[in-house]
């Protein structure tokens, strides 16, 4: 394989799955391009070692945006040589399947959620009904598959029958900034508890995080990222109450992201078991906790619950009841407790980092580690 084009529904800045994917692959000595789409608010492209596109669409949600994604996409690839495609989420698959089949070039498939059942598909069954069909017509013809977890795997491989391999979304090694809390603008005297994501959106247990914060003397709620509930939370942010108990921080750069999580003293993971993707997800924050050396404090979730008690990185929460959630967050950032947890997160970070996770990937694409040593 000389070359292969990556695609994703995105704006590629804050995908850190696709980017570890195409910077192993560029080091792997292939030719890599990744697409995506250029959203009106989109920030400048990070420098990256290997090609970006962004298309520039007319529409920027609903039937319309995936219908002119899918149009555009599909006459991107058809004329753009490659010996290999790679499909992020459903919604990019469906051209890349029909471009694989007119060149004859190899597919790979990376879903990174159980993407039929995400919360903005369970509540729209005409929608859903479409995506399922496009899924269901094209992943049983499909030879080389992967997701982020076992349990989402096992789903795929039941409906239909084919094997799935599992690419985590686990990140690179993280080497300690020199940034300190006061150059990021954060208080140098209060316990810091982050919840960062690129999607913070409903369902994702950051109201009942902020309603909990007030109950924790000495500690505020640092909130970094972007996601549909972030405005909701802003508007009740202006209560008097949240005084000093509530910062936000909007989407930045990783490497930033990284820096503001490492100086926090507790990180949350409390989405919701209210669908399956959200179920059996295995979040990209879990991990960047993890790396950044913080304890965790998670929903009872199968595949993060197995995470968090099998390396002993923070606790488990069978509840989303605000008081109750105060408690146990005044209880990891309890110094002896909160010590032990970060000298297992440290030793969690040596084996949940993607230079040991790229090795499936190259596995996956015909690209052994042996071939490339």
């Amino acid at each position: 394989m000389k070359k292969i084009i990556l695609s994703v529904s995105n704006d590629l800045h804050s995908d850190q799955r696709v980017h570890r994917c195409a910077q192993t692959l560029h080091e792997a000595g292939v030719s890599v391009t990744v697409v995506g789409r250029l959203r009106k608010h989109s920030p400048e492209m990070p420098l990256r070692d290997y090609a970006t596109h962004r298309i520039n669409l007319l529409f920027d949600s609903g039937f319309l945006f995936y219908a002119e994604l899918n149009f555009r996409l599909f006459f991107y690839l058809l004329f753009k040589r490659s010996d290999a495609l790679l499909a992020n989420d459903l919604d990019t698959l469906l051209p890349n399947y029909l471009v694989s089949k007119l060149r004859s070039s190899t597919l790979f498939y990376d879903s990174h959620e159980y993407f039929t059942e995400v919360p903005e598909l369970i509540n729209r069954p005409r929608v859903q009904w479409i995506w399922k069909r496009i899924e269901s017509a094209i992943v049983p013809k499909l030879t080389d598959m992967y997701t982020v977890n076992d349990s989402i795997a096992g789903l795929y491989e039941k409906a239909y029958g084919l094997q799935v391999k599992v690419v985590r979304n686990v990140p690179f090694r993280y080497t300690a900034s020199k940034i300190s809390r006061s150059d990021l603008g954060l208080p140098d005297d209060k316990r810091i508890v982050i919840i960062q994501g690129a999607g913070i959106n409903i369902d994702r247990g950051t109201e009942e995080a902020m309603e909990a914060i007030l109950h924790v003397d000495n500690a505020m709620l640092l909130i970094a990222g972007s996601g549909d509930v972030i405005p909701i939370l802003k508007k009740r942010a202006e209560a008097a109450e949240f005084k000093g108990k509530v910062m936000f921080f909007d989407r930045q750069p990783y490497n930033k992201l990284m820096a503001c999580t490492a100086v926090c003293d507790l990180g949350l993971s409390l989405d919701k078991n209210t669908n399956l993707n959200y179920y059996y997800s295995l979040p990209n924050k879990l991990f960047d906790y993890i790396q950044a050396g913080i304890p965790v404090l998670a929903s009872d979730l199968p595949e993060v619950s197995n995470i968090v008690l099998t390396h002993r990185v923070g606790e488990i929460t069978a509840t989303h009841e605000p008081k109750t959630l105060a408690k146990m967050i005044e209880h990891l950032l309890d110094d002896k407790i909160n010590s032990v947890y970060k000298a297992n997160c440290r030793k969690a970070a040596e084996a949940l980092c993607w230079e040991n996770e790229r090795n499936t990937l190259l596995e996956i694409v015909g690209l052994s580690k042996e071939q490339n040593s």
